[in-house]
């Protein structure tokens, strides 16, 4: 069983990324520009925002935020999204979700220039996607795409099982899964919460990936030996061991399940890291202009 090691992985390729950005501004180019946005105070949205500013100083990027306060009108946050789509300035931004009830998302995600779309939810992004055109993929399906190619995990002609039919994770990973590529040219079964066989599904499965965000849904019976496990889950759970007084359970039960695969992602410390890794590298790709030409 061989562990696959997002944050070792997602550091590498922010060192690759801030070598090119410094070959960039060294011939007198400006750097990325990222720009997010954030509504509120939730906790989980201030630390995913801090850690991607974090990322863009080690990457060699500029970033802006952008706050708010939770009763900020649809109006305003319309102009704000207006204004940075003008701005020559910023190459990508991001709208942090959620977003406070009063707020429609969709038509937030769909004020965003697609150019500048780098979280890869605009519907042109998706629907480029899906047809294999140049595109902003969403970051944790790249990020998994990239665990994939890193770690010389054979995709061609195998079967795959998403668990779970996210916007965000699951449909967009099920797309890139089936696409003409490497990763990709995978059989692709989508499971989801109507699916009634999803034990025998996944024991036919070489490759899983569960994002049902159900804490150790998949169990050692669902998983066929030398399967490639991927653990999309982050909930978090009361354990009174933590100072905290919770952990983060990944969807898979990992102790149980790992024993049986060829390689598996840990939670923390698999896929995460590299969401924020996949938002810089659209950065970058924003900056240079190549996708929409």
């Amino acid at each position: 069983m061989t562990l696959i090691d997002g944050k070792a992985t997602a550091a590498a390729i922010k060192a690759e990324i801030a070598q090119e950005v410094k070959e960039m501004t060294a011939r007198g180019e400006r750097a990325p520009h990222l720009a997010a946005i954030l509504v509120g105070h939730d906790g989980g949205s201030e630390t995913y925002v801090a850690n991607k500013v974090k990322a863009c100083e080690v990457c060699g990027f500029r970033s802006s935020l952008i706050r708010f306060e939770s009763d900020v009108t649809e109006q305003e946050l319309m102009q704000t999204i207006e204004r940075l789509n003008a701005d020559p300035e910023v190459d990508g931004f991001i709208v942090q979700l959620p977003l406070p009830r009063h707020i429609d998302e969709q038509k937030v995600t769909e004020a965003i220039d697609p150019r500048k779309d780098v979280d890869g939810f605009h519907p042109v992004n998706v629907g480029r996607m899906s047809i294999g055109l140049p595109c902003f993929k969403s970051a944790t399906p790249s990020g998994i795409m990239d665990l994939l190619d890193r770690y010389g995990i054979e995709t061609r002609g195998k079967h795959a099982v998403v668990l779970g039919r996210s916007n965000i994770v699951g449909k967009p990973v099920a797309t890139l899964l089936m696409q003409k590529a490497q990763p990709g040219d995978c059989t692709v079964t989508v499971c989801h919460s109507r699916t009634p066989n999803i034990k025998e599904l996944c024991l036919q499965a070489d490759i899983i990936v569960a994002a049902l965000g159900k804490p150790a849904f998949l169990t050692a019976d669902m998983v066929k030996p030398g399967a490639v496990v991927i653990d999309v889950g982050t909930t978090r759970v009361p354990d009174a061991s933590r100072k905290s007084g919770f952990r983060l359970s990944g969807d898979v039960d990992f102790e149980n399940v790992a024993p049986k695969c060829s390689f598996i992602t840990p939670v923390p410390g698999g896929v995460g890291p590299m969401t924020i890794c996949s938002l810089m590298k659209n950065t970058l790709l924003a900056r240079k202009g190549d996708l929409y030409k």
